[in-house]
C-alpha cells in the first residue's frame, strides 16, 4: 500500500512537470522558427545590400572611365585646336604676304590696262559674233546688247562687264549641249510669222511643230543671224524622217535626225530631187526606157487578168467530175464542163468527153492536142517581156555613153575649171543608167514569176487530163463488168 501511495505521489508530481516541459519545448521551437525567418530576412537584406553596393561600384567605375575618356578627347581636341591656331596664324601671315604681292601687282597692272582693254574688246567682238550666229539668239532676243559698252572704244569696261561676258559665254556653252522644247515665233514656209513649238538640239538643228488647218506640220528650221529668227525650211523632209522627229518629240524614240553642219545639209535637202524630178535630167534616152516600162506594165496587167479569168479551183472541180463520171452521168458531166468551158481545165476535158468511147490512146492524143493548143495563149507575151527586160539596161547604157560624150564635149569647149559645165552630161549618164536598171530589175522579176506560173498551169492541165482519162476508163471497165 505504501508502494502504491509512493507511486501515486510520483505520478502526481511527474505529470505537471511533463506538461510544463512540453510547453517550454513548443516555445523554444516557435522561437527557433522565428529566428530562422529573421536570419533568412537578414541574409536577403544583406544580399540586396551587397548587390546595390556592387552596382554603385560598377557605376562609379564606368563614370570614372567615361571621365577619363572625356578628359583624353578634350586633351586631343585642345591639341588639335592649338595646331589649327598655329596653321591659321601661318595662313594669316601668308595671306598678308599675298595681299602685299597683290598690292604690288595691282600697281603693275595699271600700266598694262591699255593693252588688256584692247584684248577684252577683241574677245567681246568674238563673243558677240558667236552669240549672233547661235540658234539660241532666236529664243533669247538681244542677249548680246550688254557687250556694246565693252566693244565701244570710248568707254572703259569694268569687271562687271567681263563677268557678264563670261556668264554669256558659259550660258552659250551650256545651251549648246542642251535639248530644249519651247514655244516661239517662226517664219513659216509661206513667209508668215507664226507661233510654233520649237525643239532645239544644241546649236545644230531646230525642229518645229506648227498647227495648220490640215493638222500638224513638222519640219526643220533654218536660223538667220541677220534677223535672229527661225525660218521654216522651204521643203518638208521625207515621211520617214518626220515620223522619227515626231517619235522623238513624243518620247517614243531616242534617235532624231540632226544636221551637224548647222544648216548646210538642210539647204542641200531643199535641192534634193526625187525620181520624177530626176527623169528629165536624163536626156532623150529616158523616154524610150519609160516606154519600155509602160509596155511591160501593160503586159503584166493583161497576164494577171488573163490567168485570173482562166484559173479554177482544180481539186474541188475534179471532185465533182469524179462523182459524175463514177455515176456515168455523162450529160451532167458535159453540162458542168460547158458551164466552165472558158477555163483551162474544163475546156481541155470537154474535148475528151466527146470521144470517151474510143481507145485510151486516142483519148490521150486528143487531150495532148488540146493542151498544146492552149499553150500559145498561156505563153503569150512571155518572150516579149523577157526581151524588154534585156533592152532596158542596154538603153540605160546607151544613155550613159551619150552623157559621157556630152561631158567630154563640154570639157573640150570650156575646160575642166567649172564643174557645173560638166554636170549636165554626168547627170544624163547616171540618171539613164539608174532608170534602165530600175526598169529592168522588176521586169525580170515579173518575167520569172510568169514563167513559173505558165509551167505550173501546163503541168496542172496535164495532171488533170491524165486523172480524167483514168476516171473515164475506170467507169467503162466497171460498166462492162
Amino acid at each position: 500500500m505504501k508502494k502504491i501511495c509512493m507511486f501515486m505521489a510520483f505520478v502526481f508530481c511527474w505529470v505537471p512537470f511533463a506538461v510544463m516541459a512540453q510547453d517550454i519545448r513548443q516555445d523554444h521551437l516557435a522561437m527557433e522558427k522565428k529566428q530562422q525567418v529573421m536570419e533568412e530576412k537578414a541574409r536577403n537584406l544583406l544580399k540586396q545590400a551587397r548587390g546595390e553596393a556592387r552596382a554603385k561600384k560598377d557605376k562609379i567605375l564606368n563614370d570614372e572611365k567615361t571621365l577619363k575618356k572625356t578628359i583624353a578627347s578634350l586633351a586631343i581636341r585642345n591639341g588639335n585646336l592649338k595646331k589649327d591656331n598655329t596653321q591659321i596664324e601661318k595662313k594669316i601671315s601668308l595671306l598678308m604676304e599675298v595681299q602685299a604681292k597683290l598690292t604690288a601687282d595691282l600697281a603693275e597692272s595699271r600700266a598694262v590696262n591699255t593693252e588688256l582693254s584692247g584684248f577684252i574688246r577683241g574677245n567681246a567682238k568674238e563673243v558677240e559674233q558667236l552669240l549672233v550666229q547661235s540658234l539660241q539668239s532666236a529664243l533669247i532676243k538681244d542677249r548680246h546688247t550688254c557687250l556694246t559698252p565693252m566693244i565701244n572704244p570710248e568707254k572703259f569696261w569694268s569687271m562687271d562687264d567681263i563677268t557678264k561676258m563670261a556668264d554669256l559665254l558659259f550660258e552659250e556653252i551650256n545651251a549648246a549641249g542642251q535639248v530644249k522644247f519651247t514655244t516661239t515665233d517662226i517664219i513659216d514656209r509661206q513667209g508668215r510669222e507664226q507661233q510654233a513649238r520649237v525643239l532645239t538640239l544644241g546649236n545644230f538643228t531646230g525642229i518645229y511643230v506648227l498647227e495648220t488647218g490640215s493638222g500638224e506640220e513638222t519640219g526643220f528650221l533654218l536660223y538667220s543671224d541677220t534677223s535672229q529668227k527661225f525660218f521654216a525650211l522651204s521643203r518638208l523632209p521625207s515621211s520617214s524622217m518626220i515620223a522619227k522627229m515626231k517619235a522623238y518629240i513624243q518620247g517614243e524614240s531616242r534617235d532624231v535626225p540632226i544636221d551637224i553642219s548647222k544648216g548646210g545639209a538642210l539647204r542641200q535637202l531643199t535641192h534634193k530631187l526625187n525620181l520624177v524630178e530626176q527623169v528629165p535630167k536624163g536626156g532623150p534616152i529616158v523616154w524610150p526606157i519609160l516606154a519600155i516600162f509602160g509596155l511591160a506594165l501593160v503586159i503584166l496587167l493583161e497576164r494577171i487578168f488573163f490567168f485570173t479569168r482562166k484559173q479554177i479551183k482544180a481539186e474541188s472541180f475534179m471532185a465533182k467530175i469524179r462523182q459524175l463520171v463514177a455515176g456515168e452521168d455523162w450529160e451532167g458531166c458535159e453540162e458542168l464542163l460547158l458551164s466552165k468551158q472558158k477555163r483551162f481545165i474544163p475546156k481541155v476535158l470537154l474535148t475528151a468527153l466527146a470521144v470517151r468511147n474510143q481507145s485510151r490512146q486516142e483519148v490521150e492524143n486528143i487531150l495532148q492536142e488540146s493542151i498544146l493548143g492552149e499553150i500559145p495563149g498561156i505563153e503569150r507575151f512571155l518572150s516579149t517581156l523577157g526581151m524588154l527586160a534585156a533592152i532596158a539596161p542596154l538603153m540605160g547604157l546607151l544613155g550613159t555613153v551619150t552623157g559621157m560624150i556630152n561631158t567630154f564635149h563640154a570639157i573640150t569647149c570650156y575646160g575642166a575649171g567649172d564643174p557645173r559645165m560638166m554636170s549636165g552630161g554626168i547627170s544624163e549618164a547616171l540618171v539613164t543608167t539608174m532608170l534602165g536598171l530600175s526598169v529592168a530589175i522588176p521586169i525580170m522579176l515579173f518575167h520569172t514569176l510568169l514563167s513559173r506560173r505558165v509551167e505550173t498551169q501546163i503541168g496542172l492541165m496535164e495532171e488533170k487530163s491524165v486523172a480524167f482519162v483514168n476516171m473515164v476508163f475506170k467507169a467503162r471497165n466497171g460498166s462492162k463488168g
